[in-house]
């Protein structure tokens, strides 16, 4: 029998983390979950903890320190608090695979730490690369370091290249649902409300994740997620419309031919495929029926419309810290709107602005890429 595998999740209450935990659990003699983590939802975390039994948990709110210690005390588990612990406990020797889960920025400082640790990464947060995908993939073939990505369309790609590696790509097509505003034109788009916007027709999400499939930003921070995970050039990443999400994305290669990764839209495939590969282990997960689909179809996005998507490809065109700031801008945008601040249309909007307005830094090294997110969530602040 092959030793387990030592997993740490890093944002084990979000939908992925406790996704994740639903795949660990049905391979016990596979996994040894070894690390949690949460941002906030020590509730969560500590009913997480007690019933998986991990070595060692961390809540990166401090406040909430004393309470999961005292929660955790008597299972014997090791609790702790605040960003450089996440950042510490990923280098265990005892974990082999971290799942980073984490949203948005945040993610980026402790997959540096993992992967300078050697760990293997199962990567959910496409920020890290759309901040810092320099520096990332750069630190990642230094240390001969794998970076599974778990982004359904990422994945998807990921599948259809097993076996190809030596093939070069001429051209993916990441697909994208069109979420609940697909059809809608600007001047519908200027009353939608935040509940309509949280309404995803085929995925469930967290917040930010939906919101940003809304407005089309989720398609464009993978398409730059995609230039760096699979040595791309940005005419090379297509996005196409594709309503039913059956067909997660395709690779055409240079002899013309395509592969497509098809399936029923559901995240666990993609995180449990990052976790056992080179394996597929048998799942009960409902399959797919063609006579349930009889029609797949598939159109071109509104660019016209949803101005995100040619801003993420703006970005990715001037490089340096051009994509770092769009993410910040984004992410502060989506917080405002979440907070019923500001409408859909502005969160492109303001993306635009402080993008176009800010000066970039053209061979990054990290602080310039904290610097650069400071710098736009400091300036969507003064828009606000």
């Amino acid at each position: 029998m092959q030793e387990k595998k030592g997993i740490a999740i890093l944002g084990s209450t979000g939908s992925i983390g406790t996704q994740a935990l639903e795949v660990l659990a049905a391979y016990p003699e596979y996994f040894d979950l070894q690390v949690l983590t949460a941002g906030k939802n020590a509730d969560l975390l500590i009913e997480q903890a007690l019933k998986f039994q991990p070595n060692t948990v961390v809540i990166t709110d401090e406040s909430q320190y004393q309470k999961v210690k005292d929660a955790l005390w008597a299972a014997d588990i090791h609790v702790y608090a605040g960003q450089e612990a996440l950042c510490q406990v990923v280098e265990s020797n005892e974990v082999h695979t971290v799942l980073t889960a984490l949203v948005g920025y945040a993610g980026l400082k402790p997959t540096i730490h993992a992967i300078e640790a050697g760990k293997t990464i199962a990567l959910a947060n496409k920020e890290t690369l759309v901040v810092a995908g320099e520096l990332i993939t750069q630190l990642a073939k230094e240390k001969g370091v794998n970076i599974y990505p778990v982004d359904s369309e990422h994945s998807a790609i990921f599948q259809c290249l097993v076996g190809e590696f030596h093939n070069p790509i001429e051209k993916i097509y990441l697909t994208a649902s069109g979420g609940p505003f697909r059809g809608y034109s600007l001047e519908q788009l200027k009353s939608v409300t935040l509940e309509q916007a949280l309404k995803h027709p085929n995925w469930s999400m967290g917040a930010k994740i939906t919101i940003d499939s809304a407005s089309l930003m989720n398609k464009g921070l993978e398409v730059i997620e995609a230039k760096w995970l699979f040595g791309l050039e940005p005419e090379q990443i297509d996005v196409i419309v594709h309503p039913q999400s059956i067909v997660h994305s395709l690779v055409q290669f240079e002899d013309g031919s395509l592969k497509a990764q098809m399936g029923l839209p559901d995240m666990k495939l993609p995180i449990q495929f990052a976790l056992t590969y080179p394996s597929r282990f048998r799942t009960d997960f409902p399959r797919f029926n063609f006579m349930d689909y009889p029609q797949l179809t598939f159109e071109q996005p509104d660019r016209s419309v949803f101005k995100n998507l040619d801003l993420a490809y703006q970005a990715m065109t001037a490089k340096g810290t051009a994509a770092c700031v769009l993410n910040a801008a984004n992410e502060e945008a989506v917080a405002a709107f979440l907070a019923k601040r500001i409408s859909f249309l502005e969160i492109g909007q303001l993306n635009s602005d402080v993008l176009n307005g800010t000066e970039l830094v053209l061979n990054p090294q990290y602080e310039d890429y904290v610097h650069a997110d400071q710098n736009a969530r400091v300036k969507v602040a003064a828009l606000l």
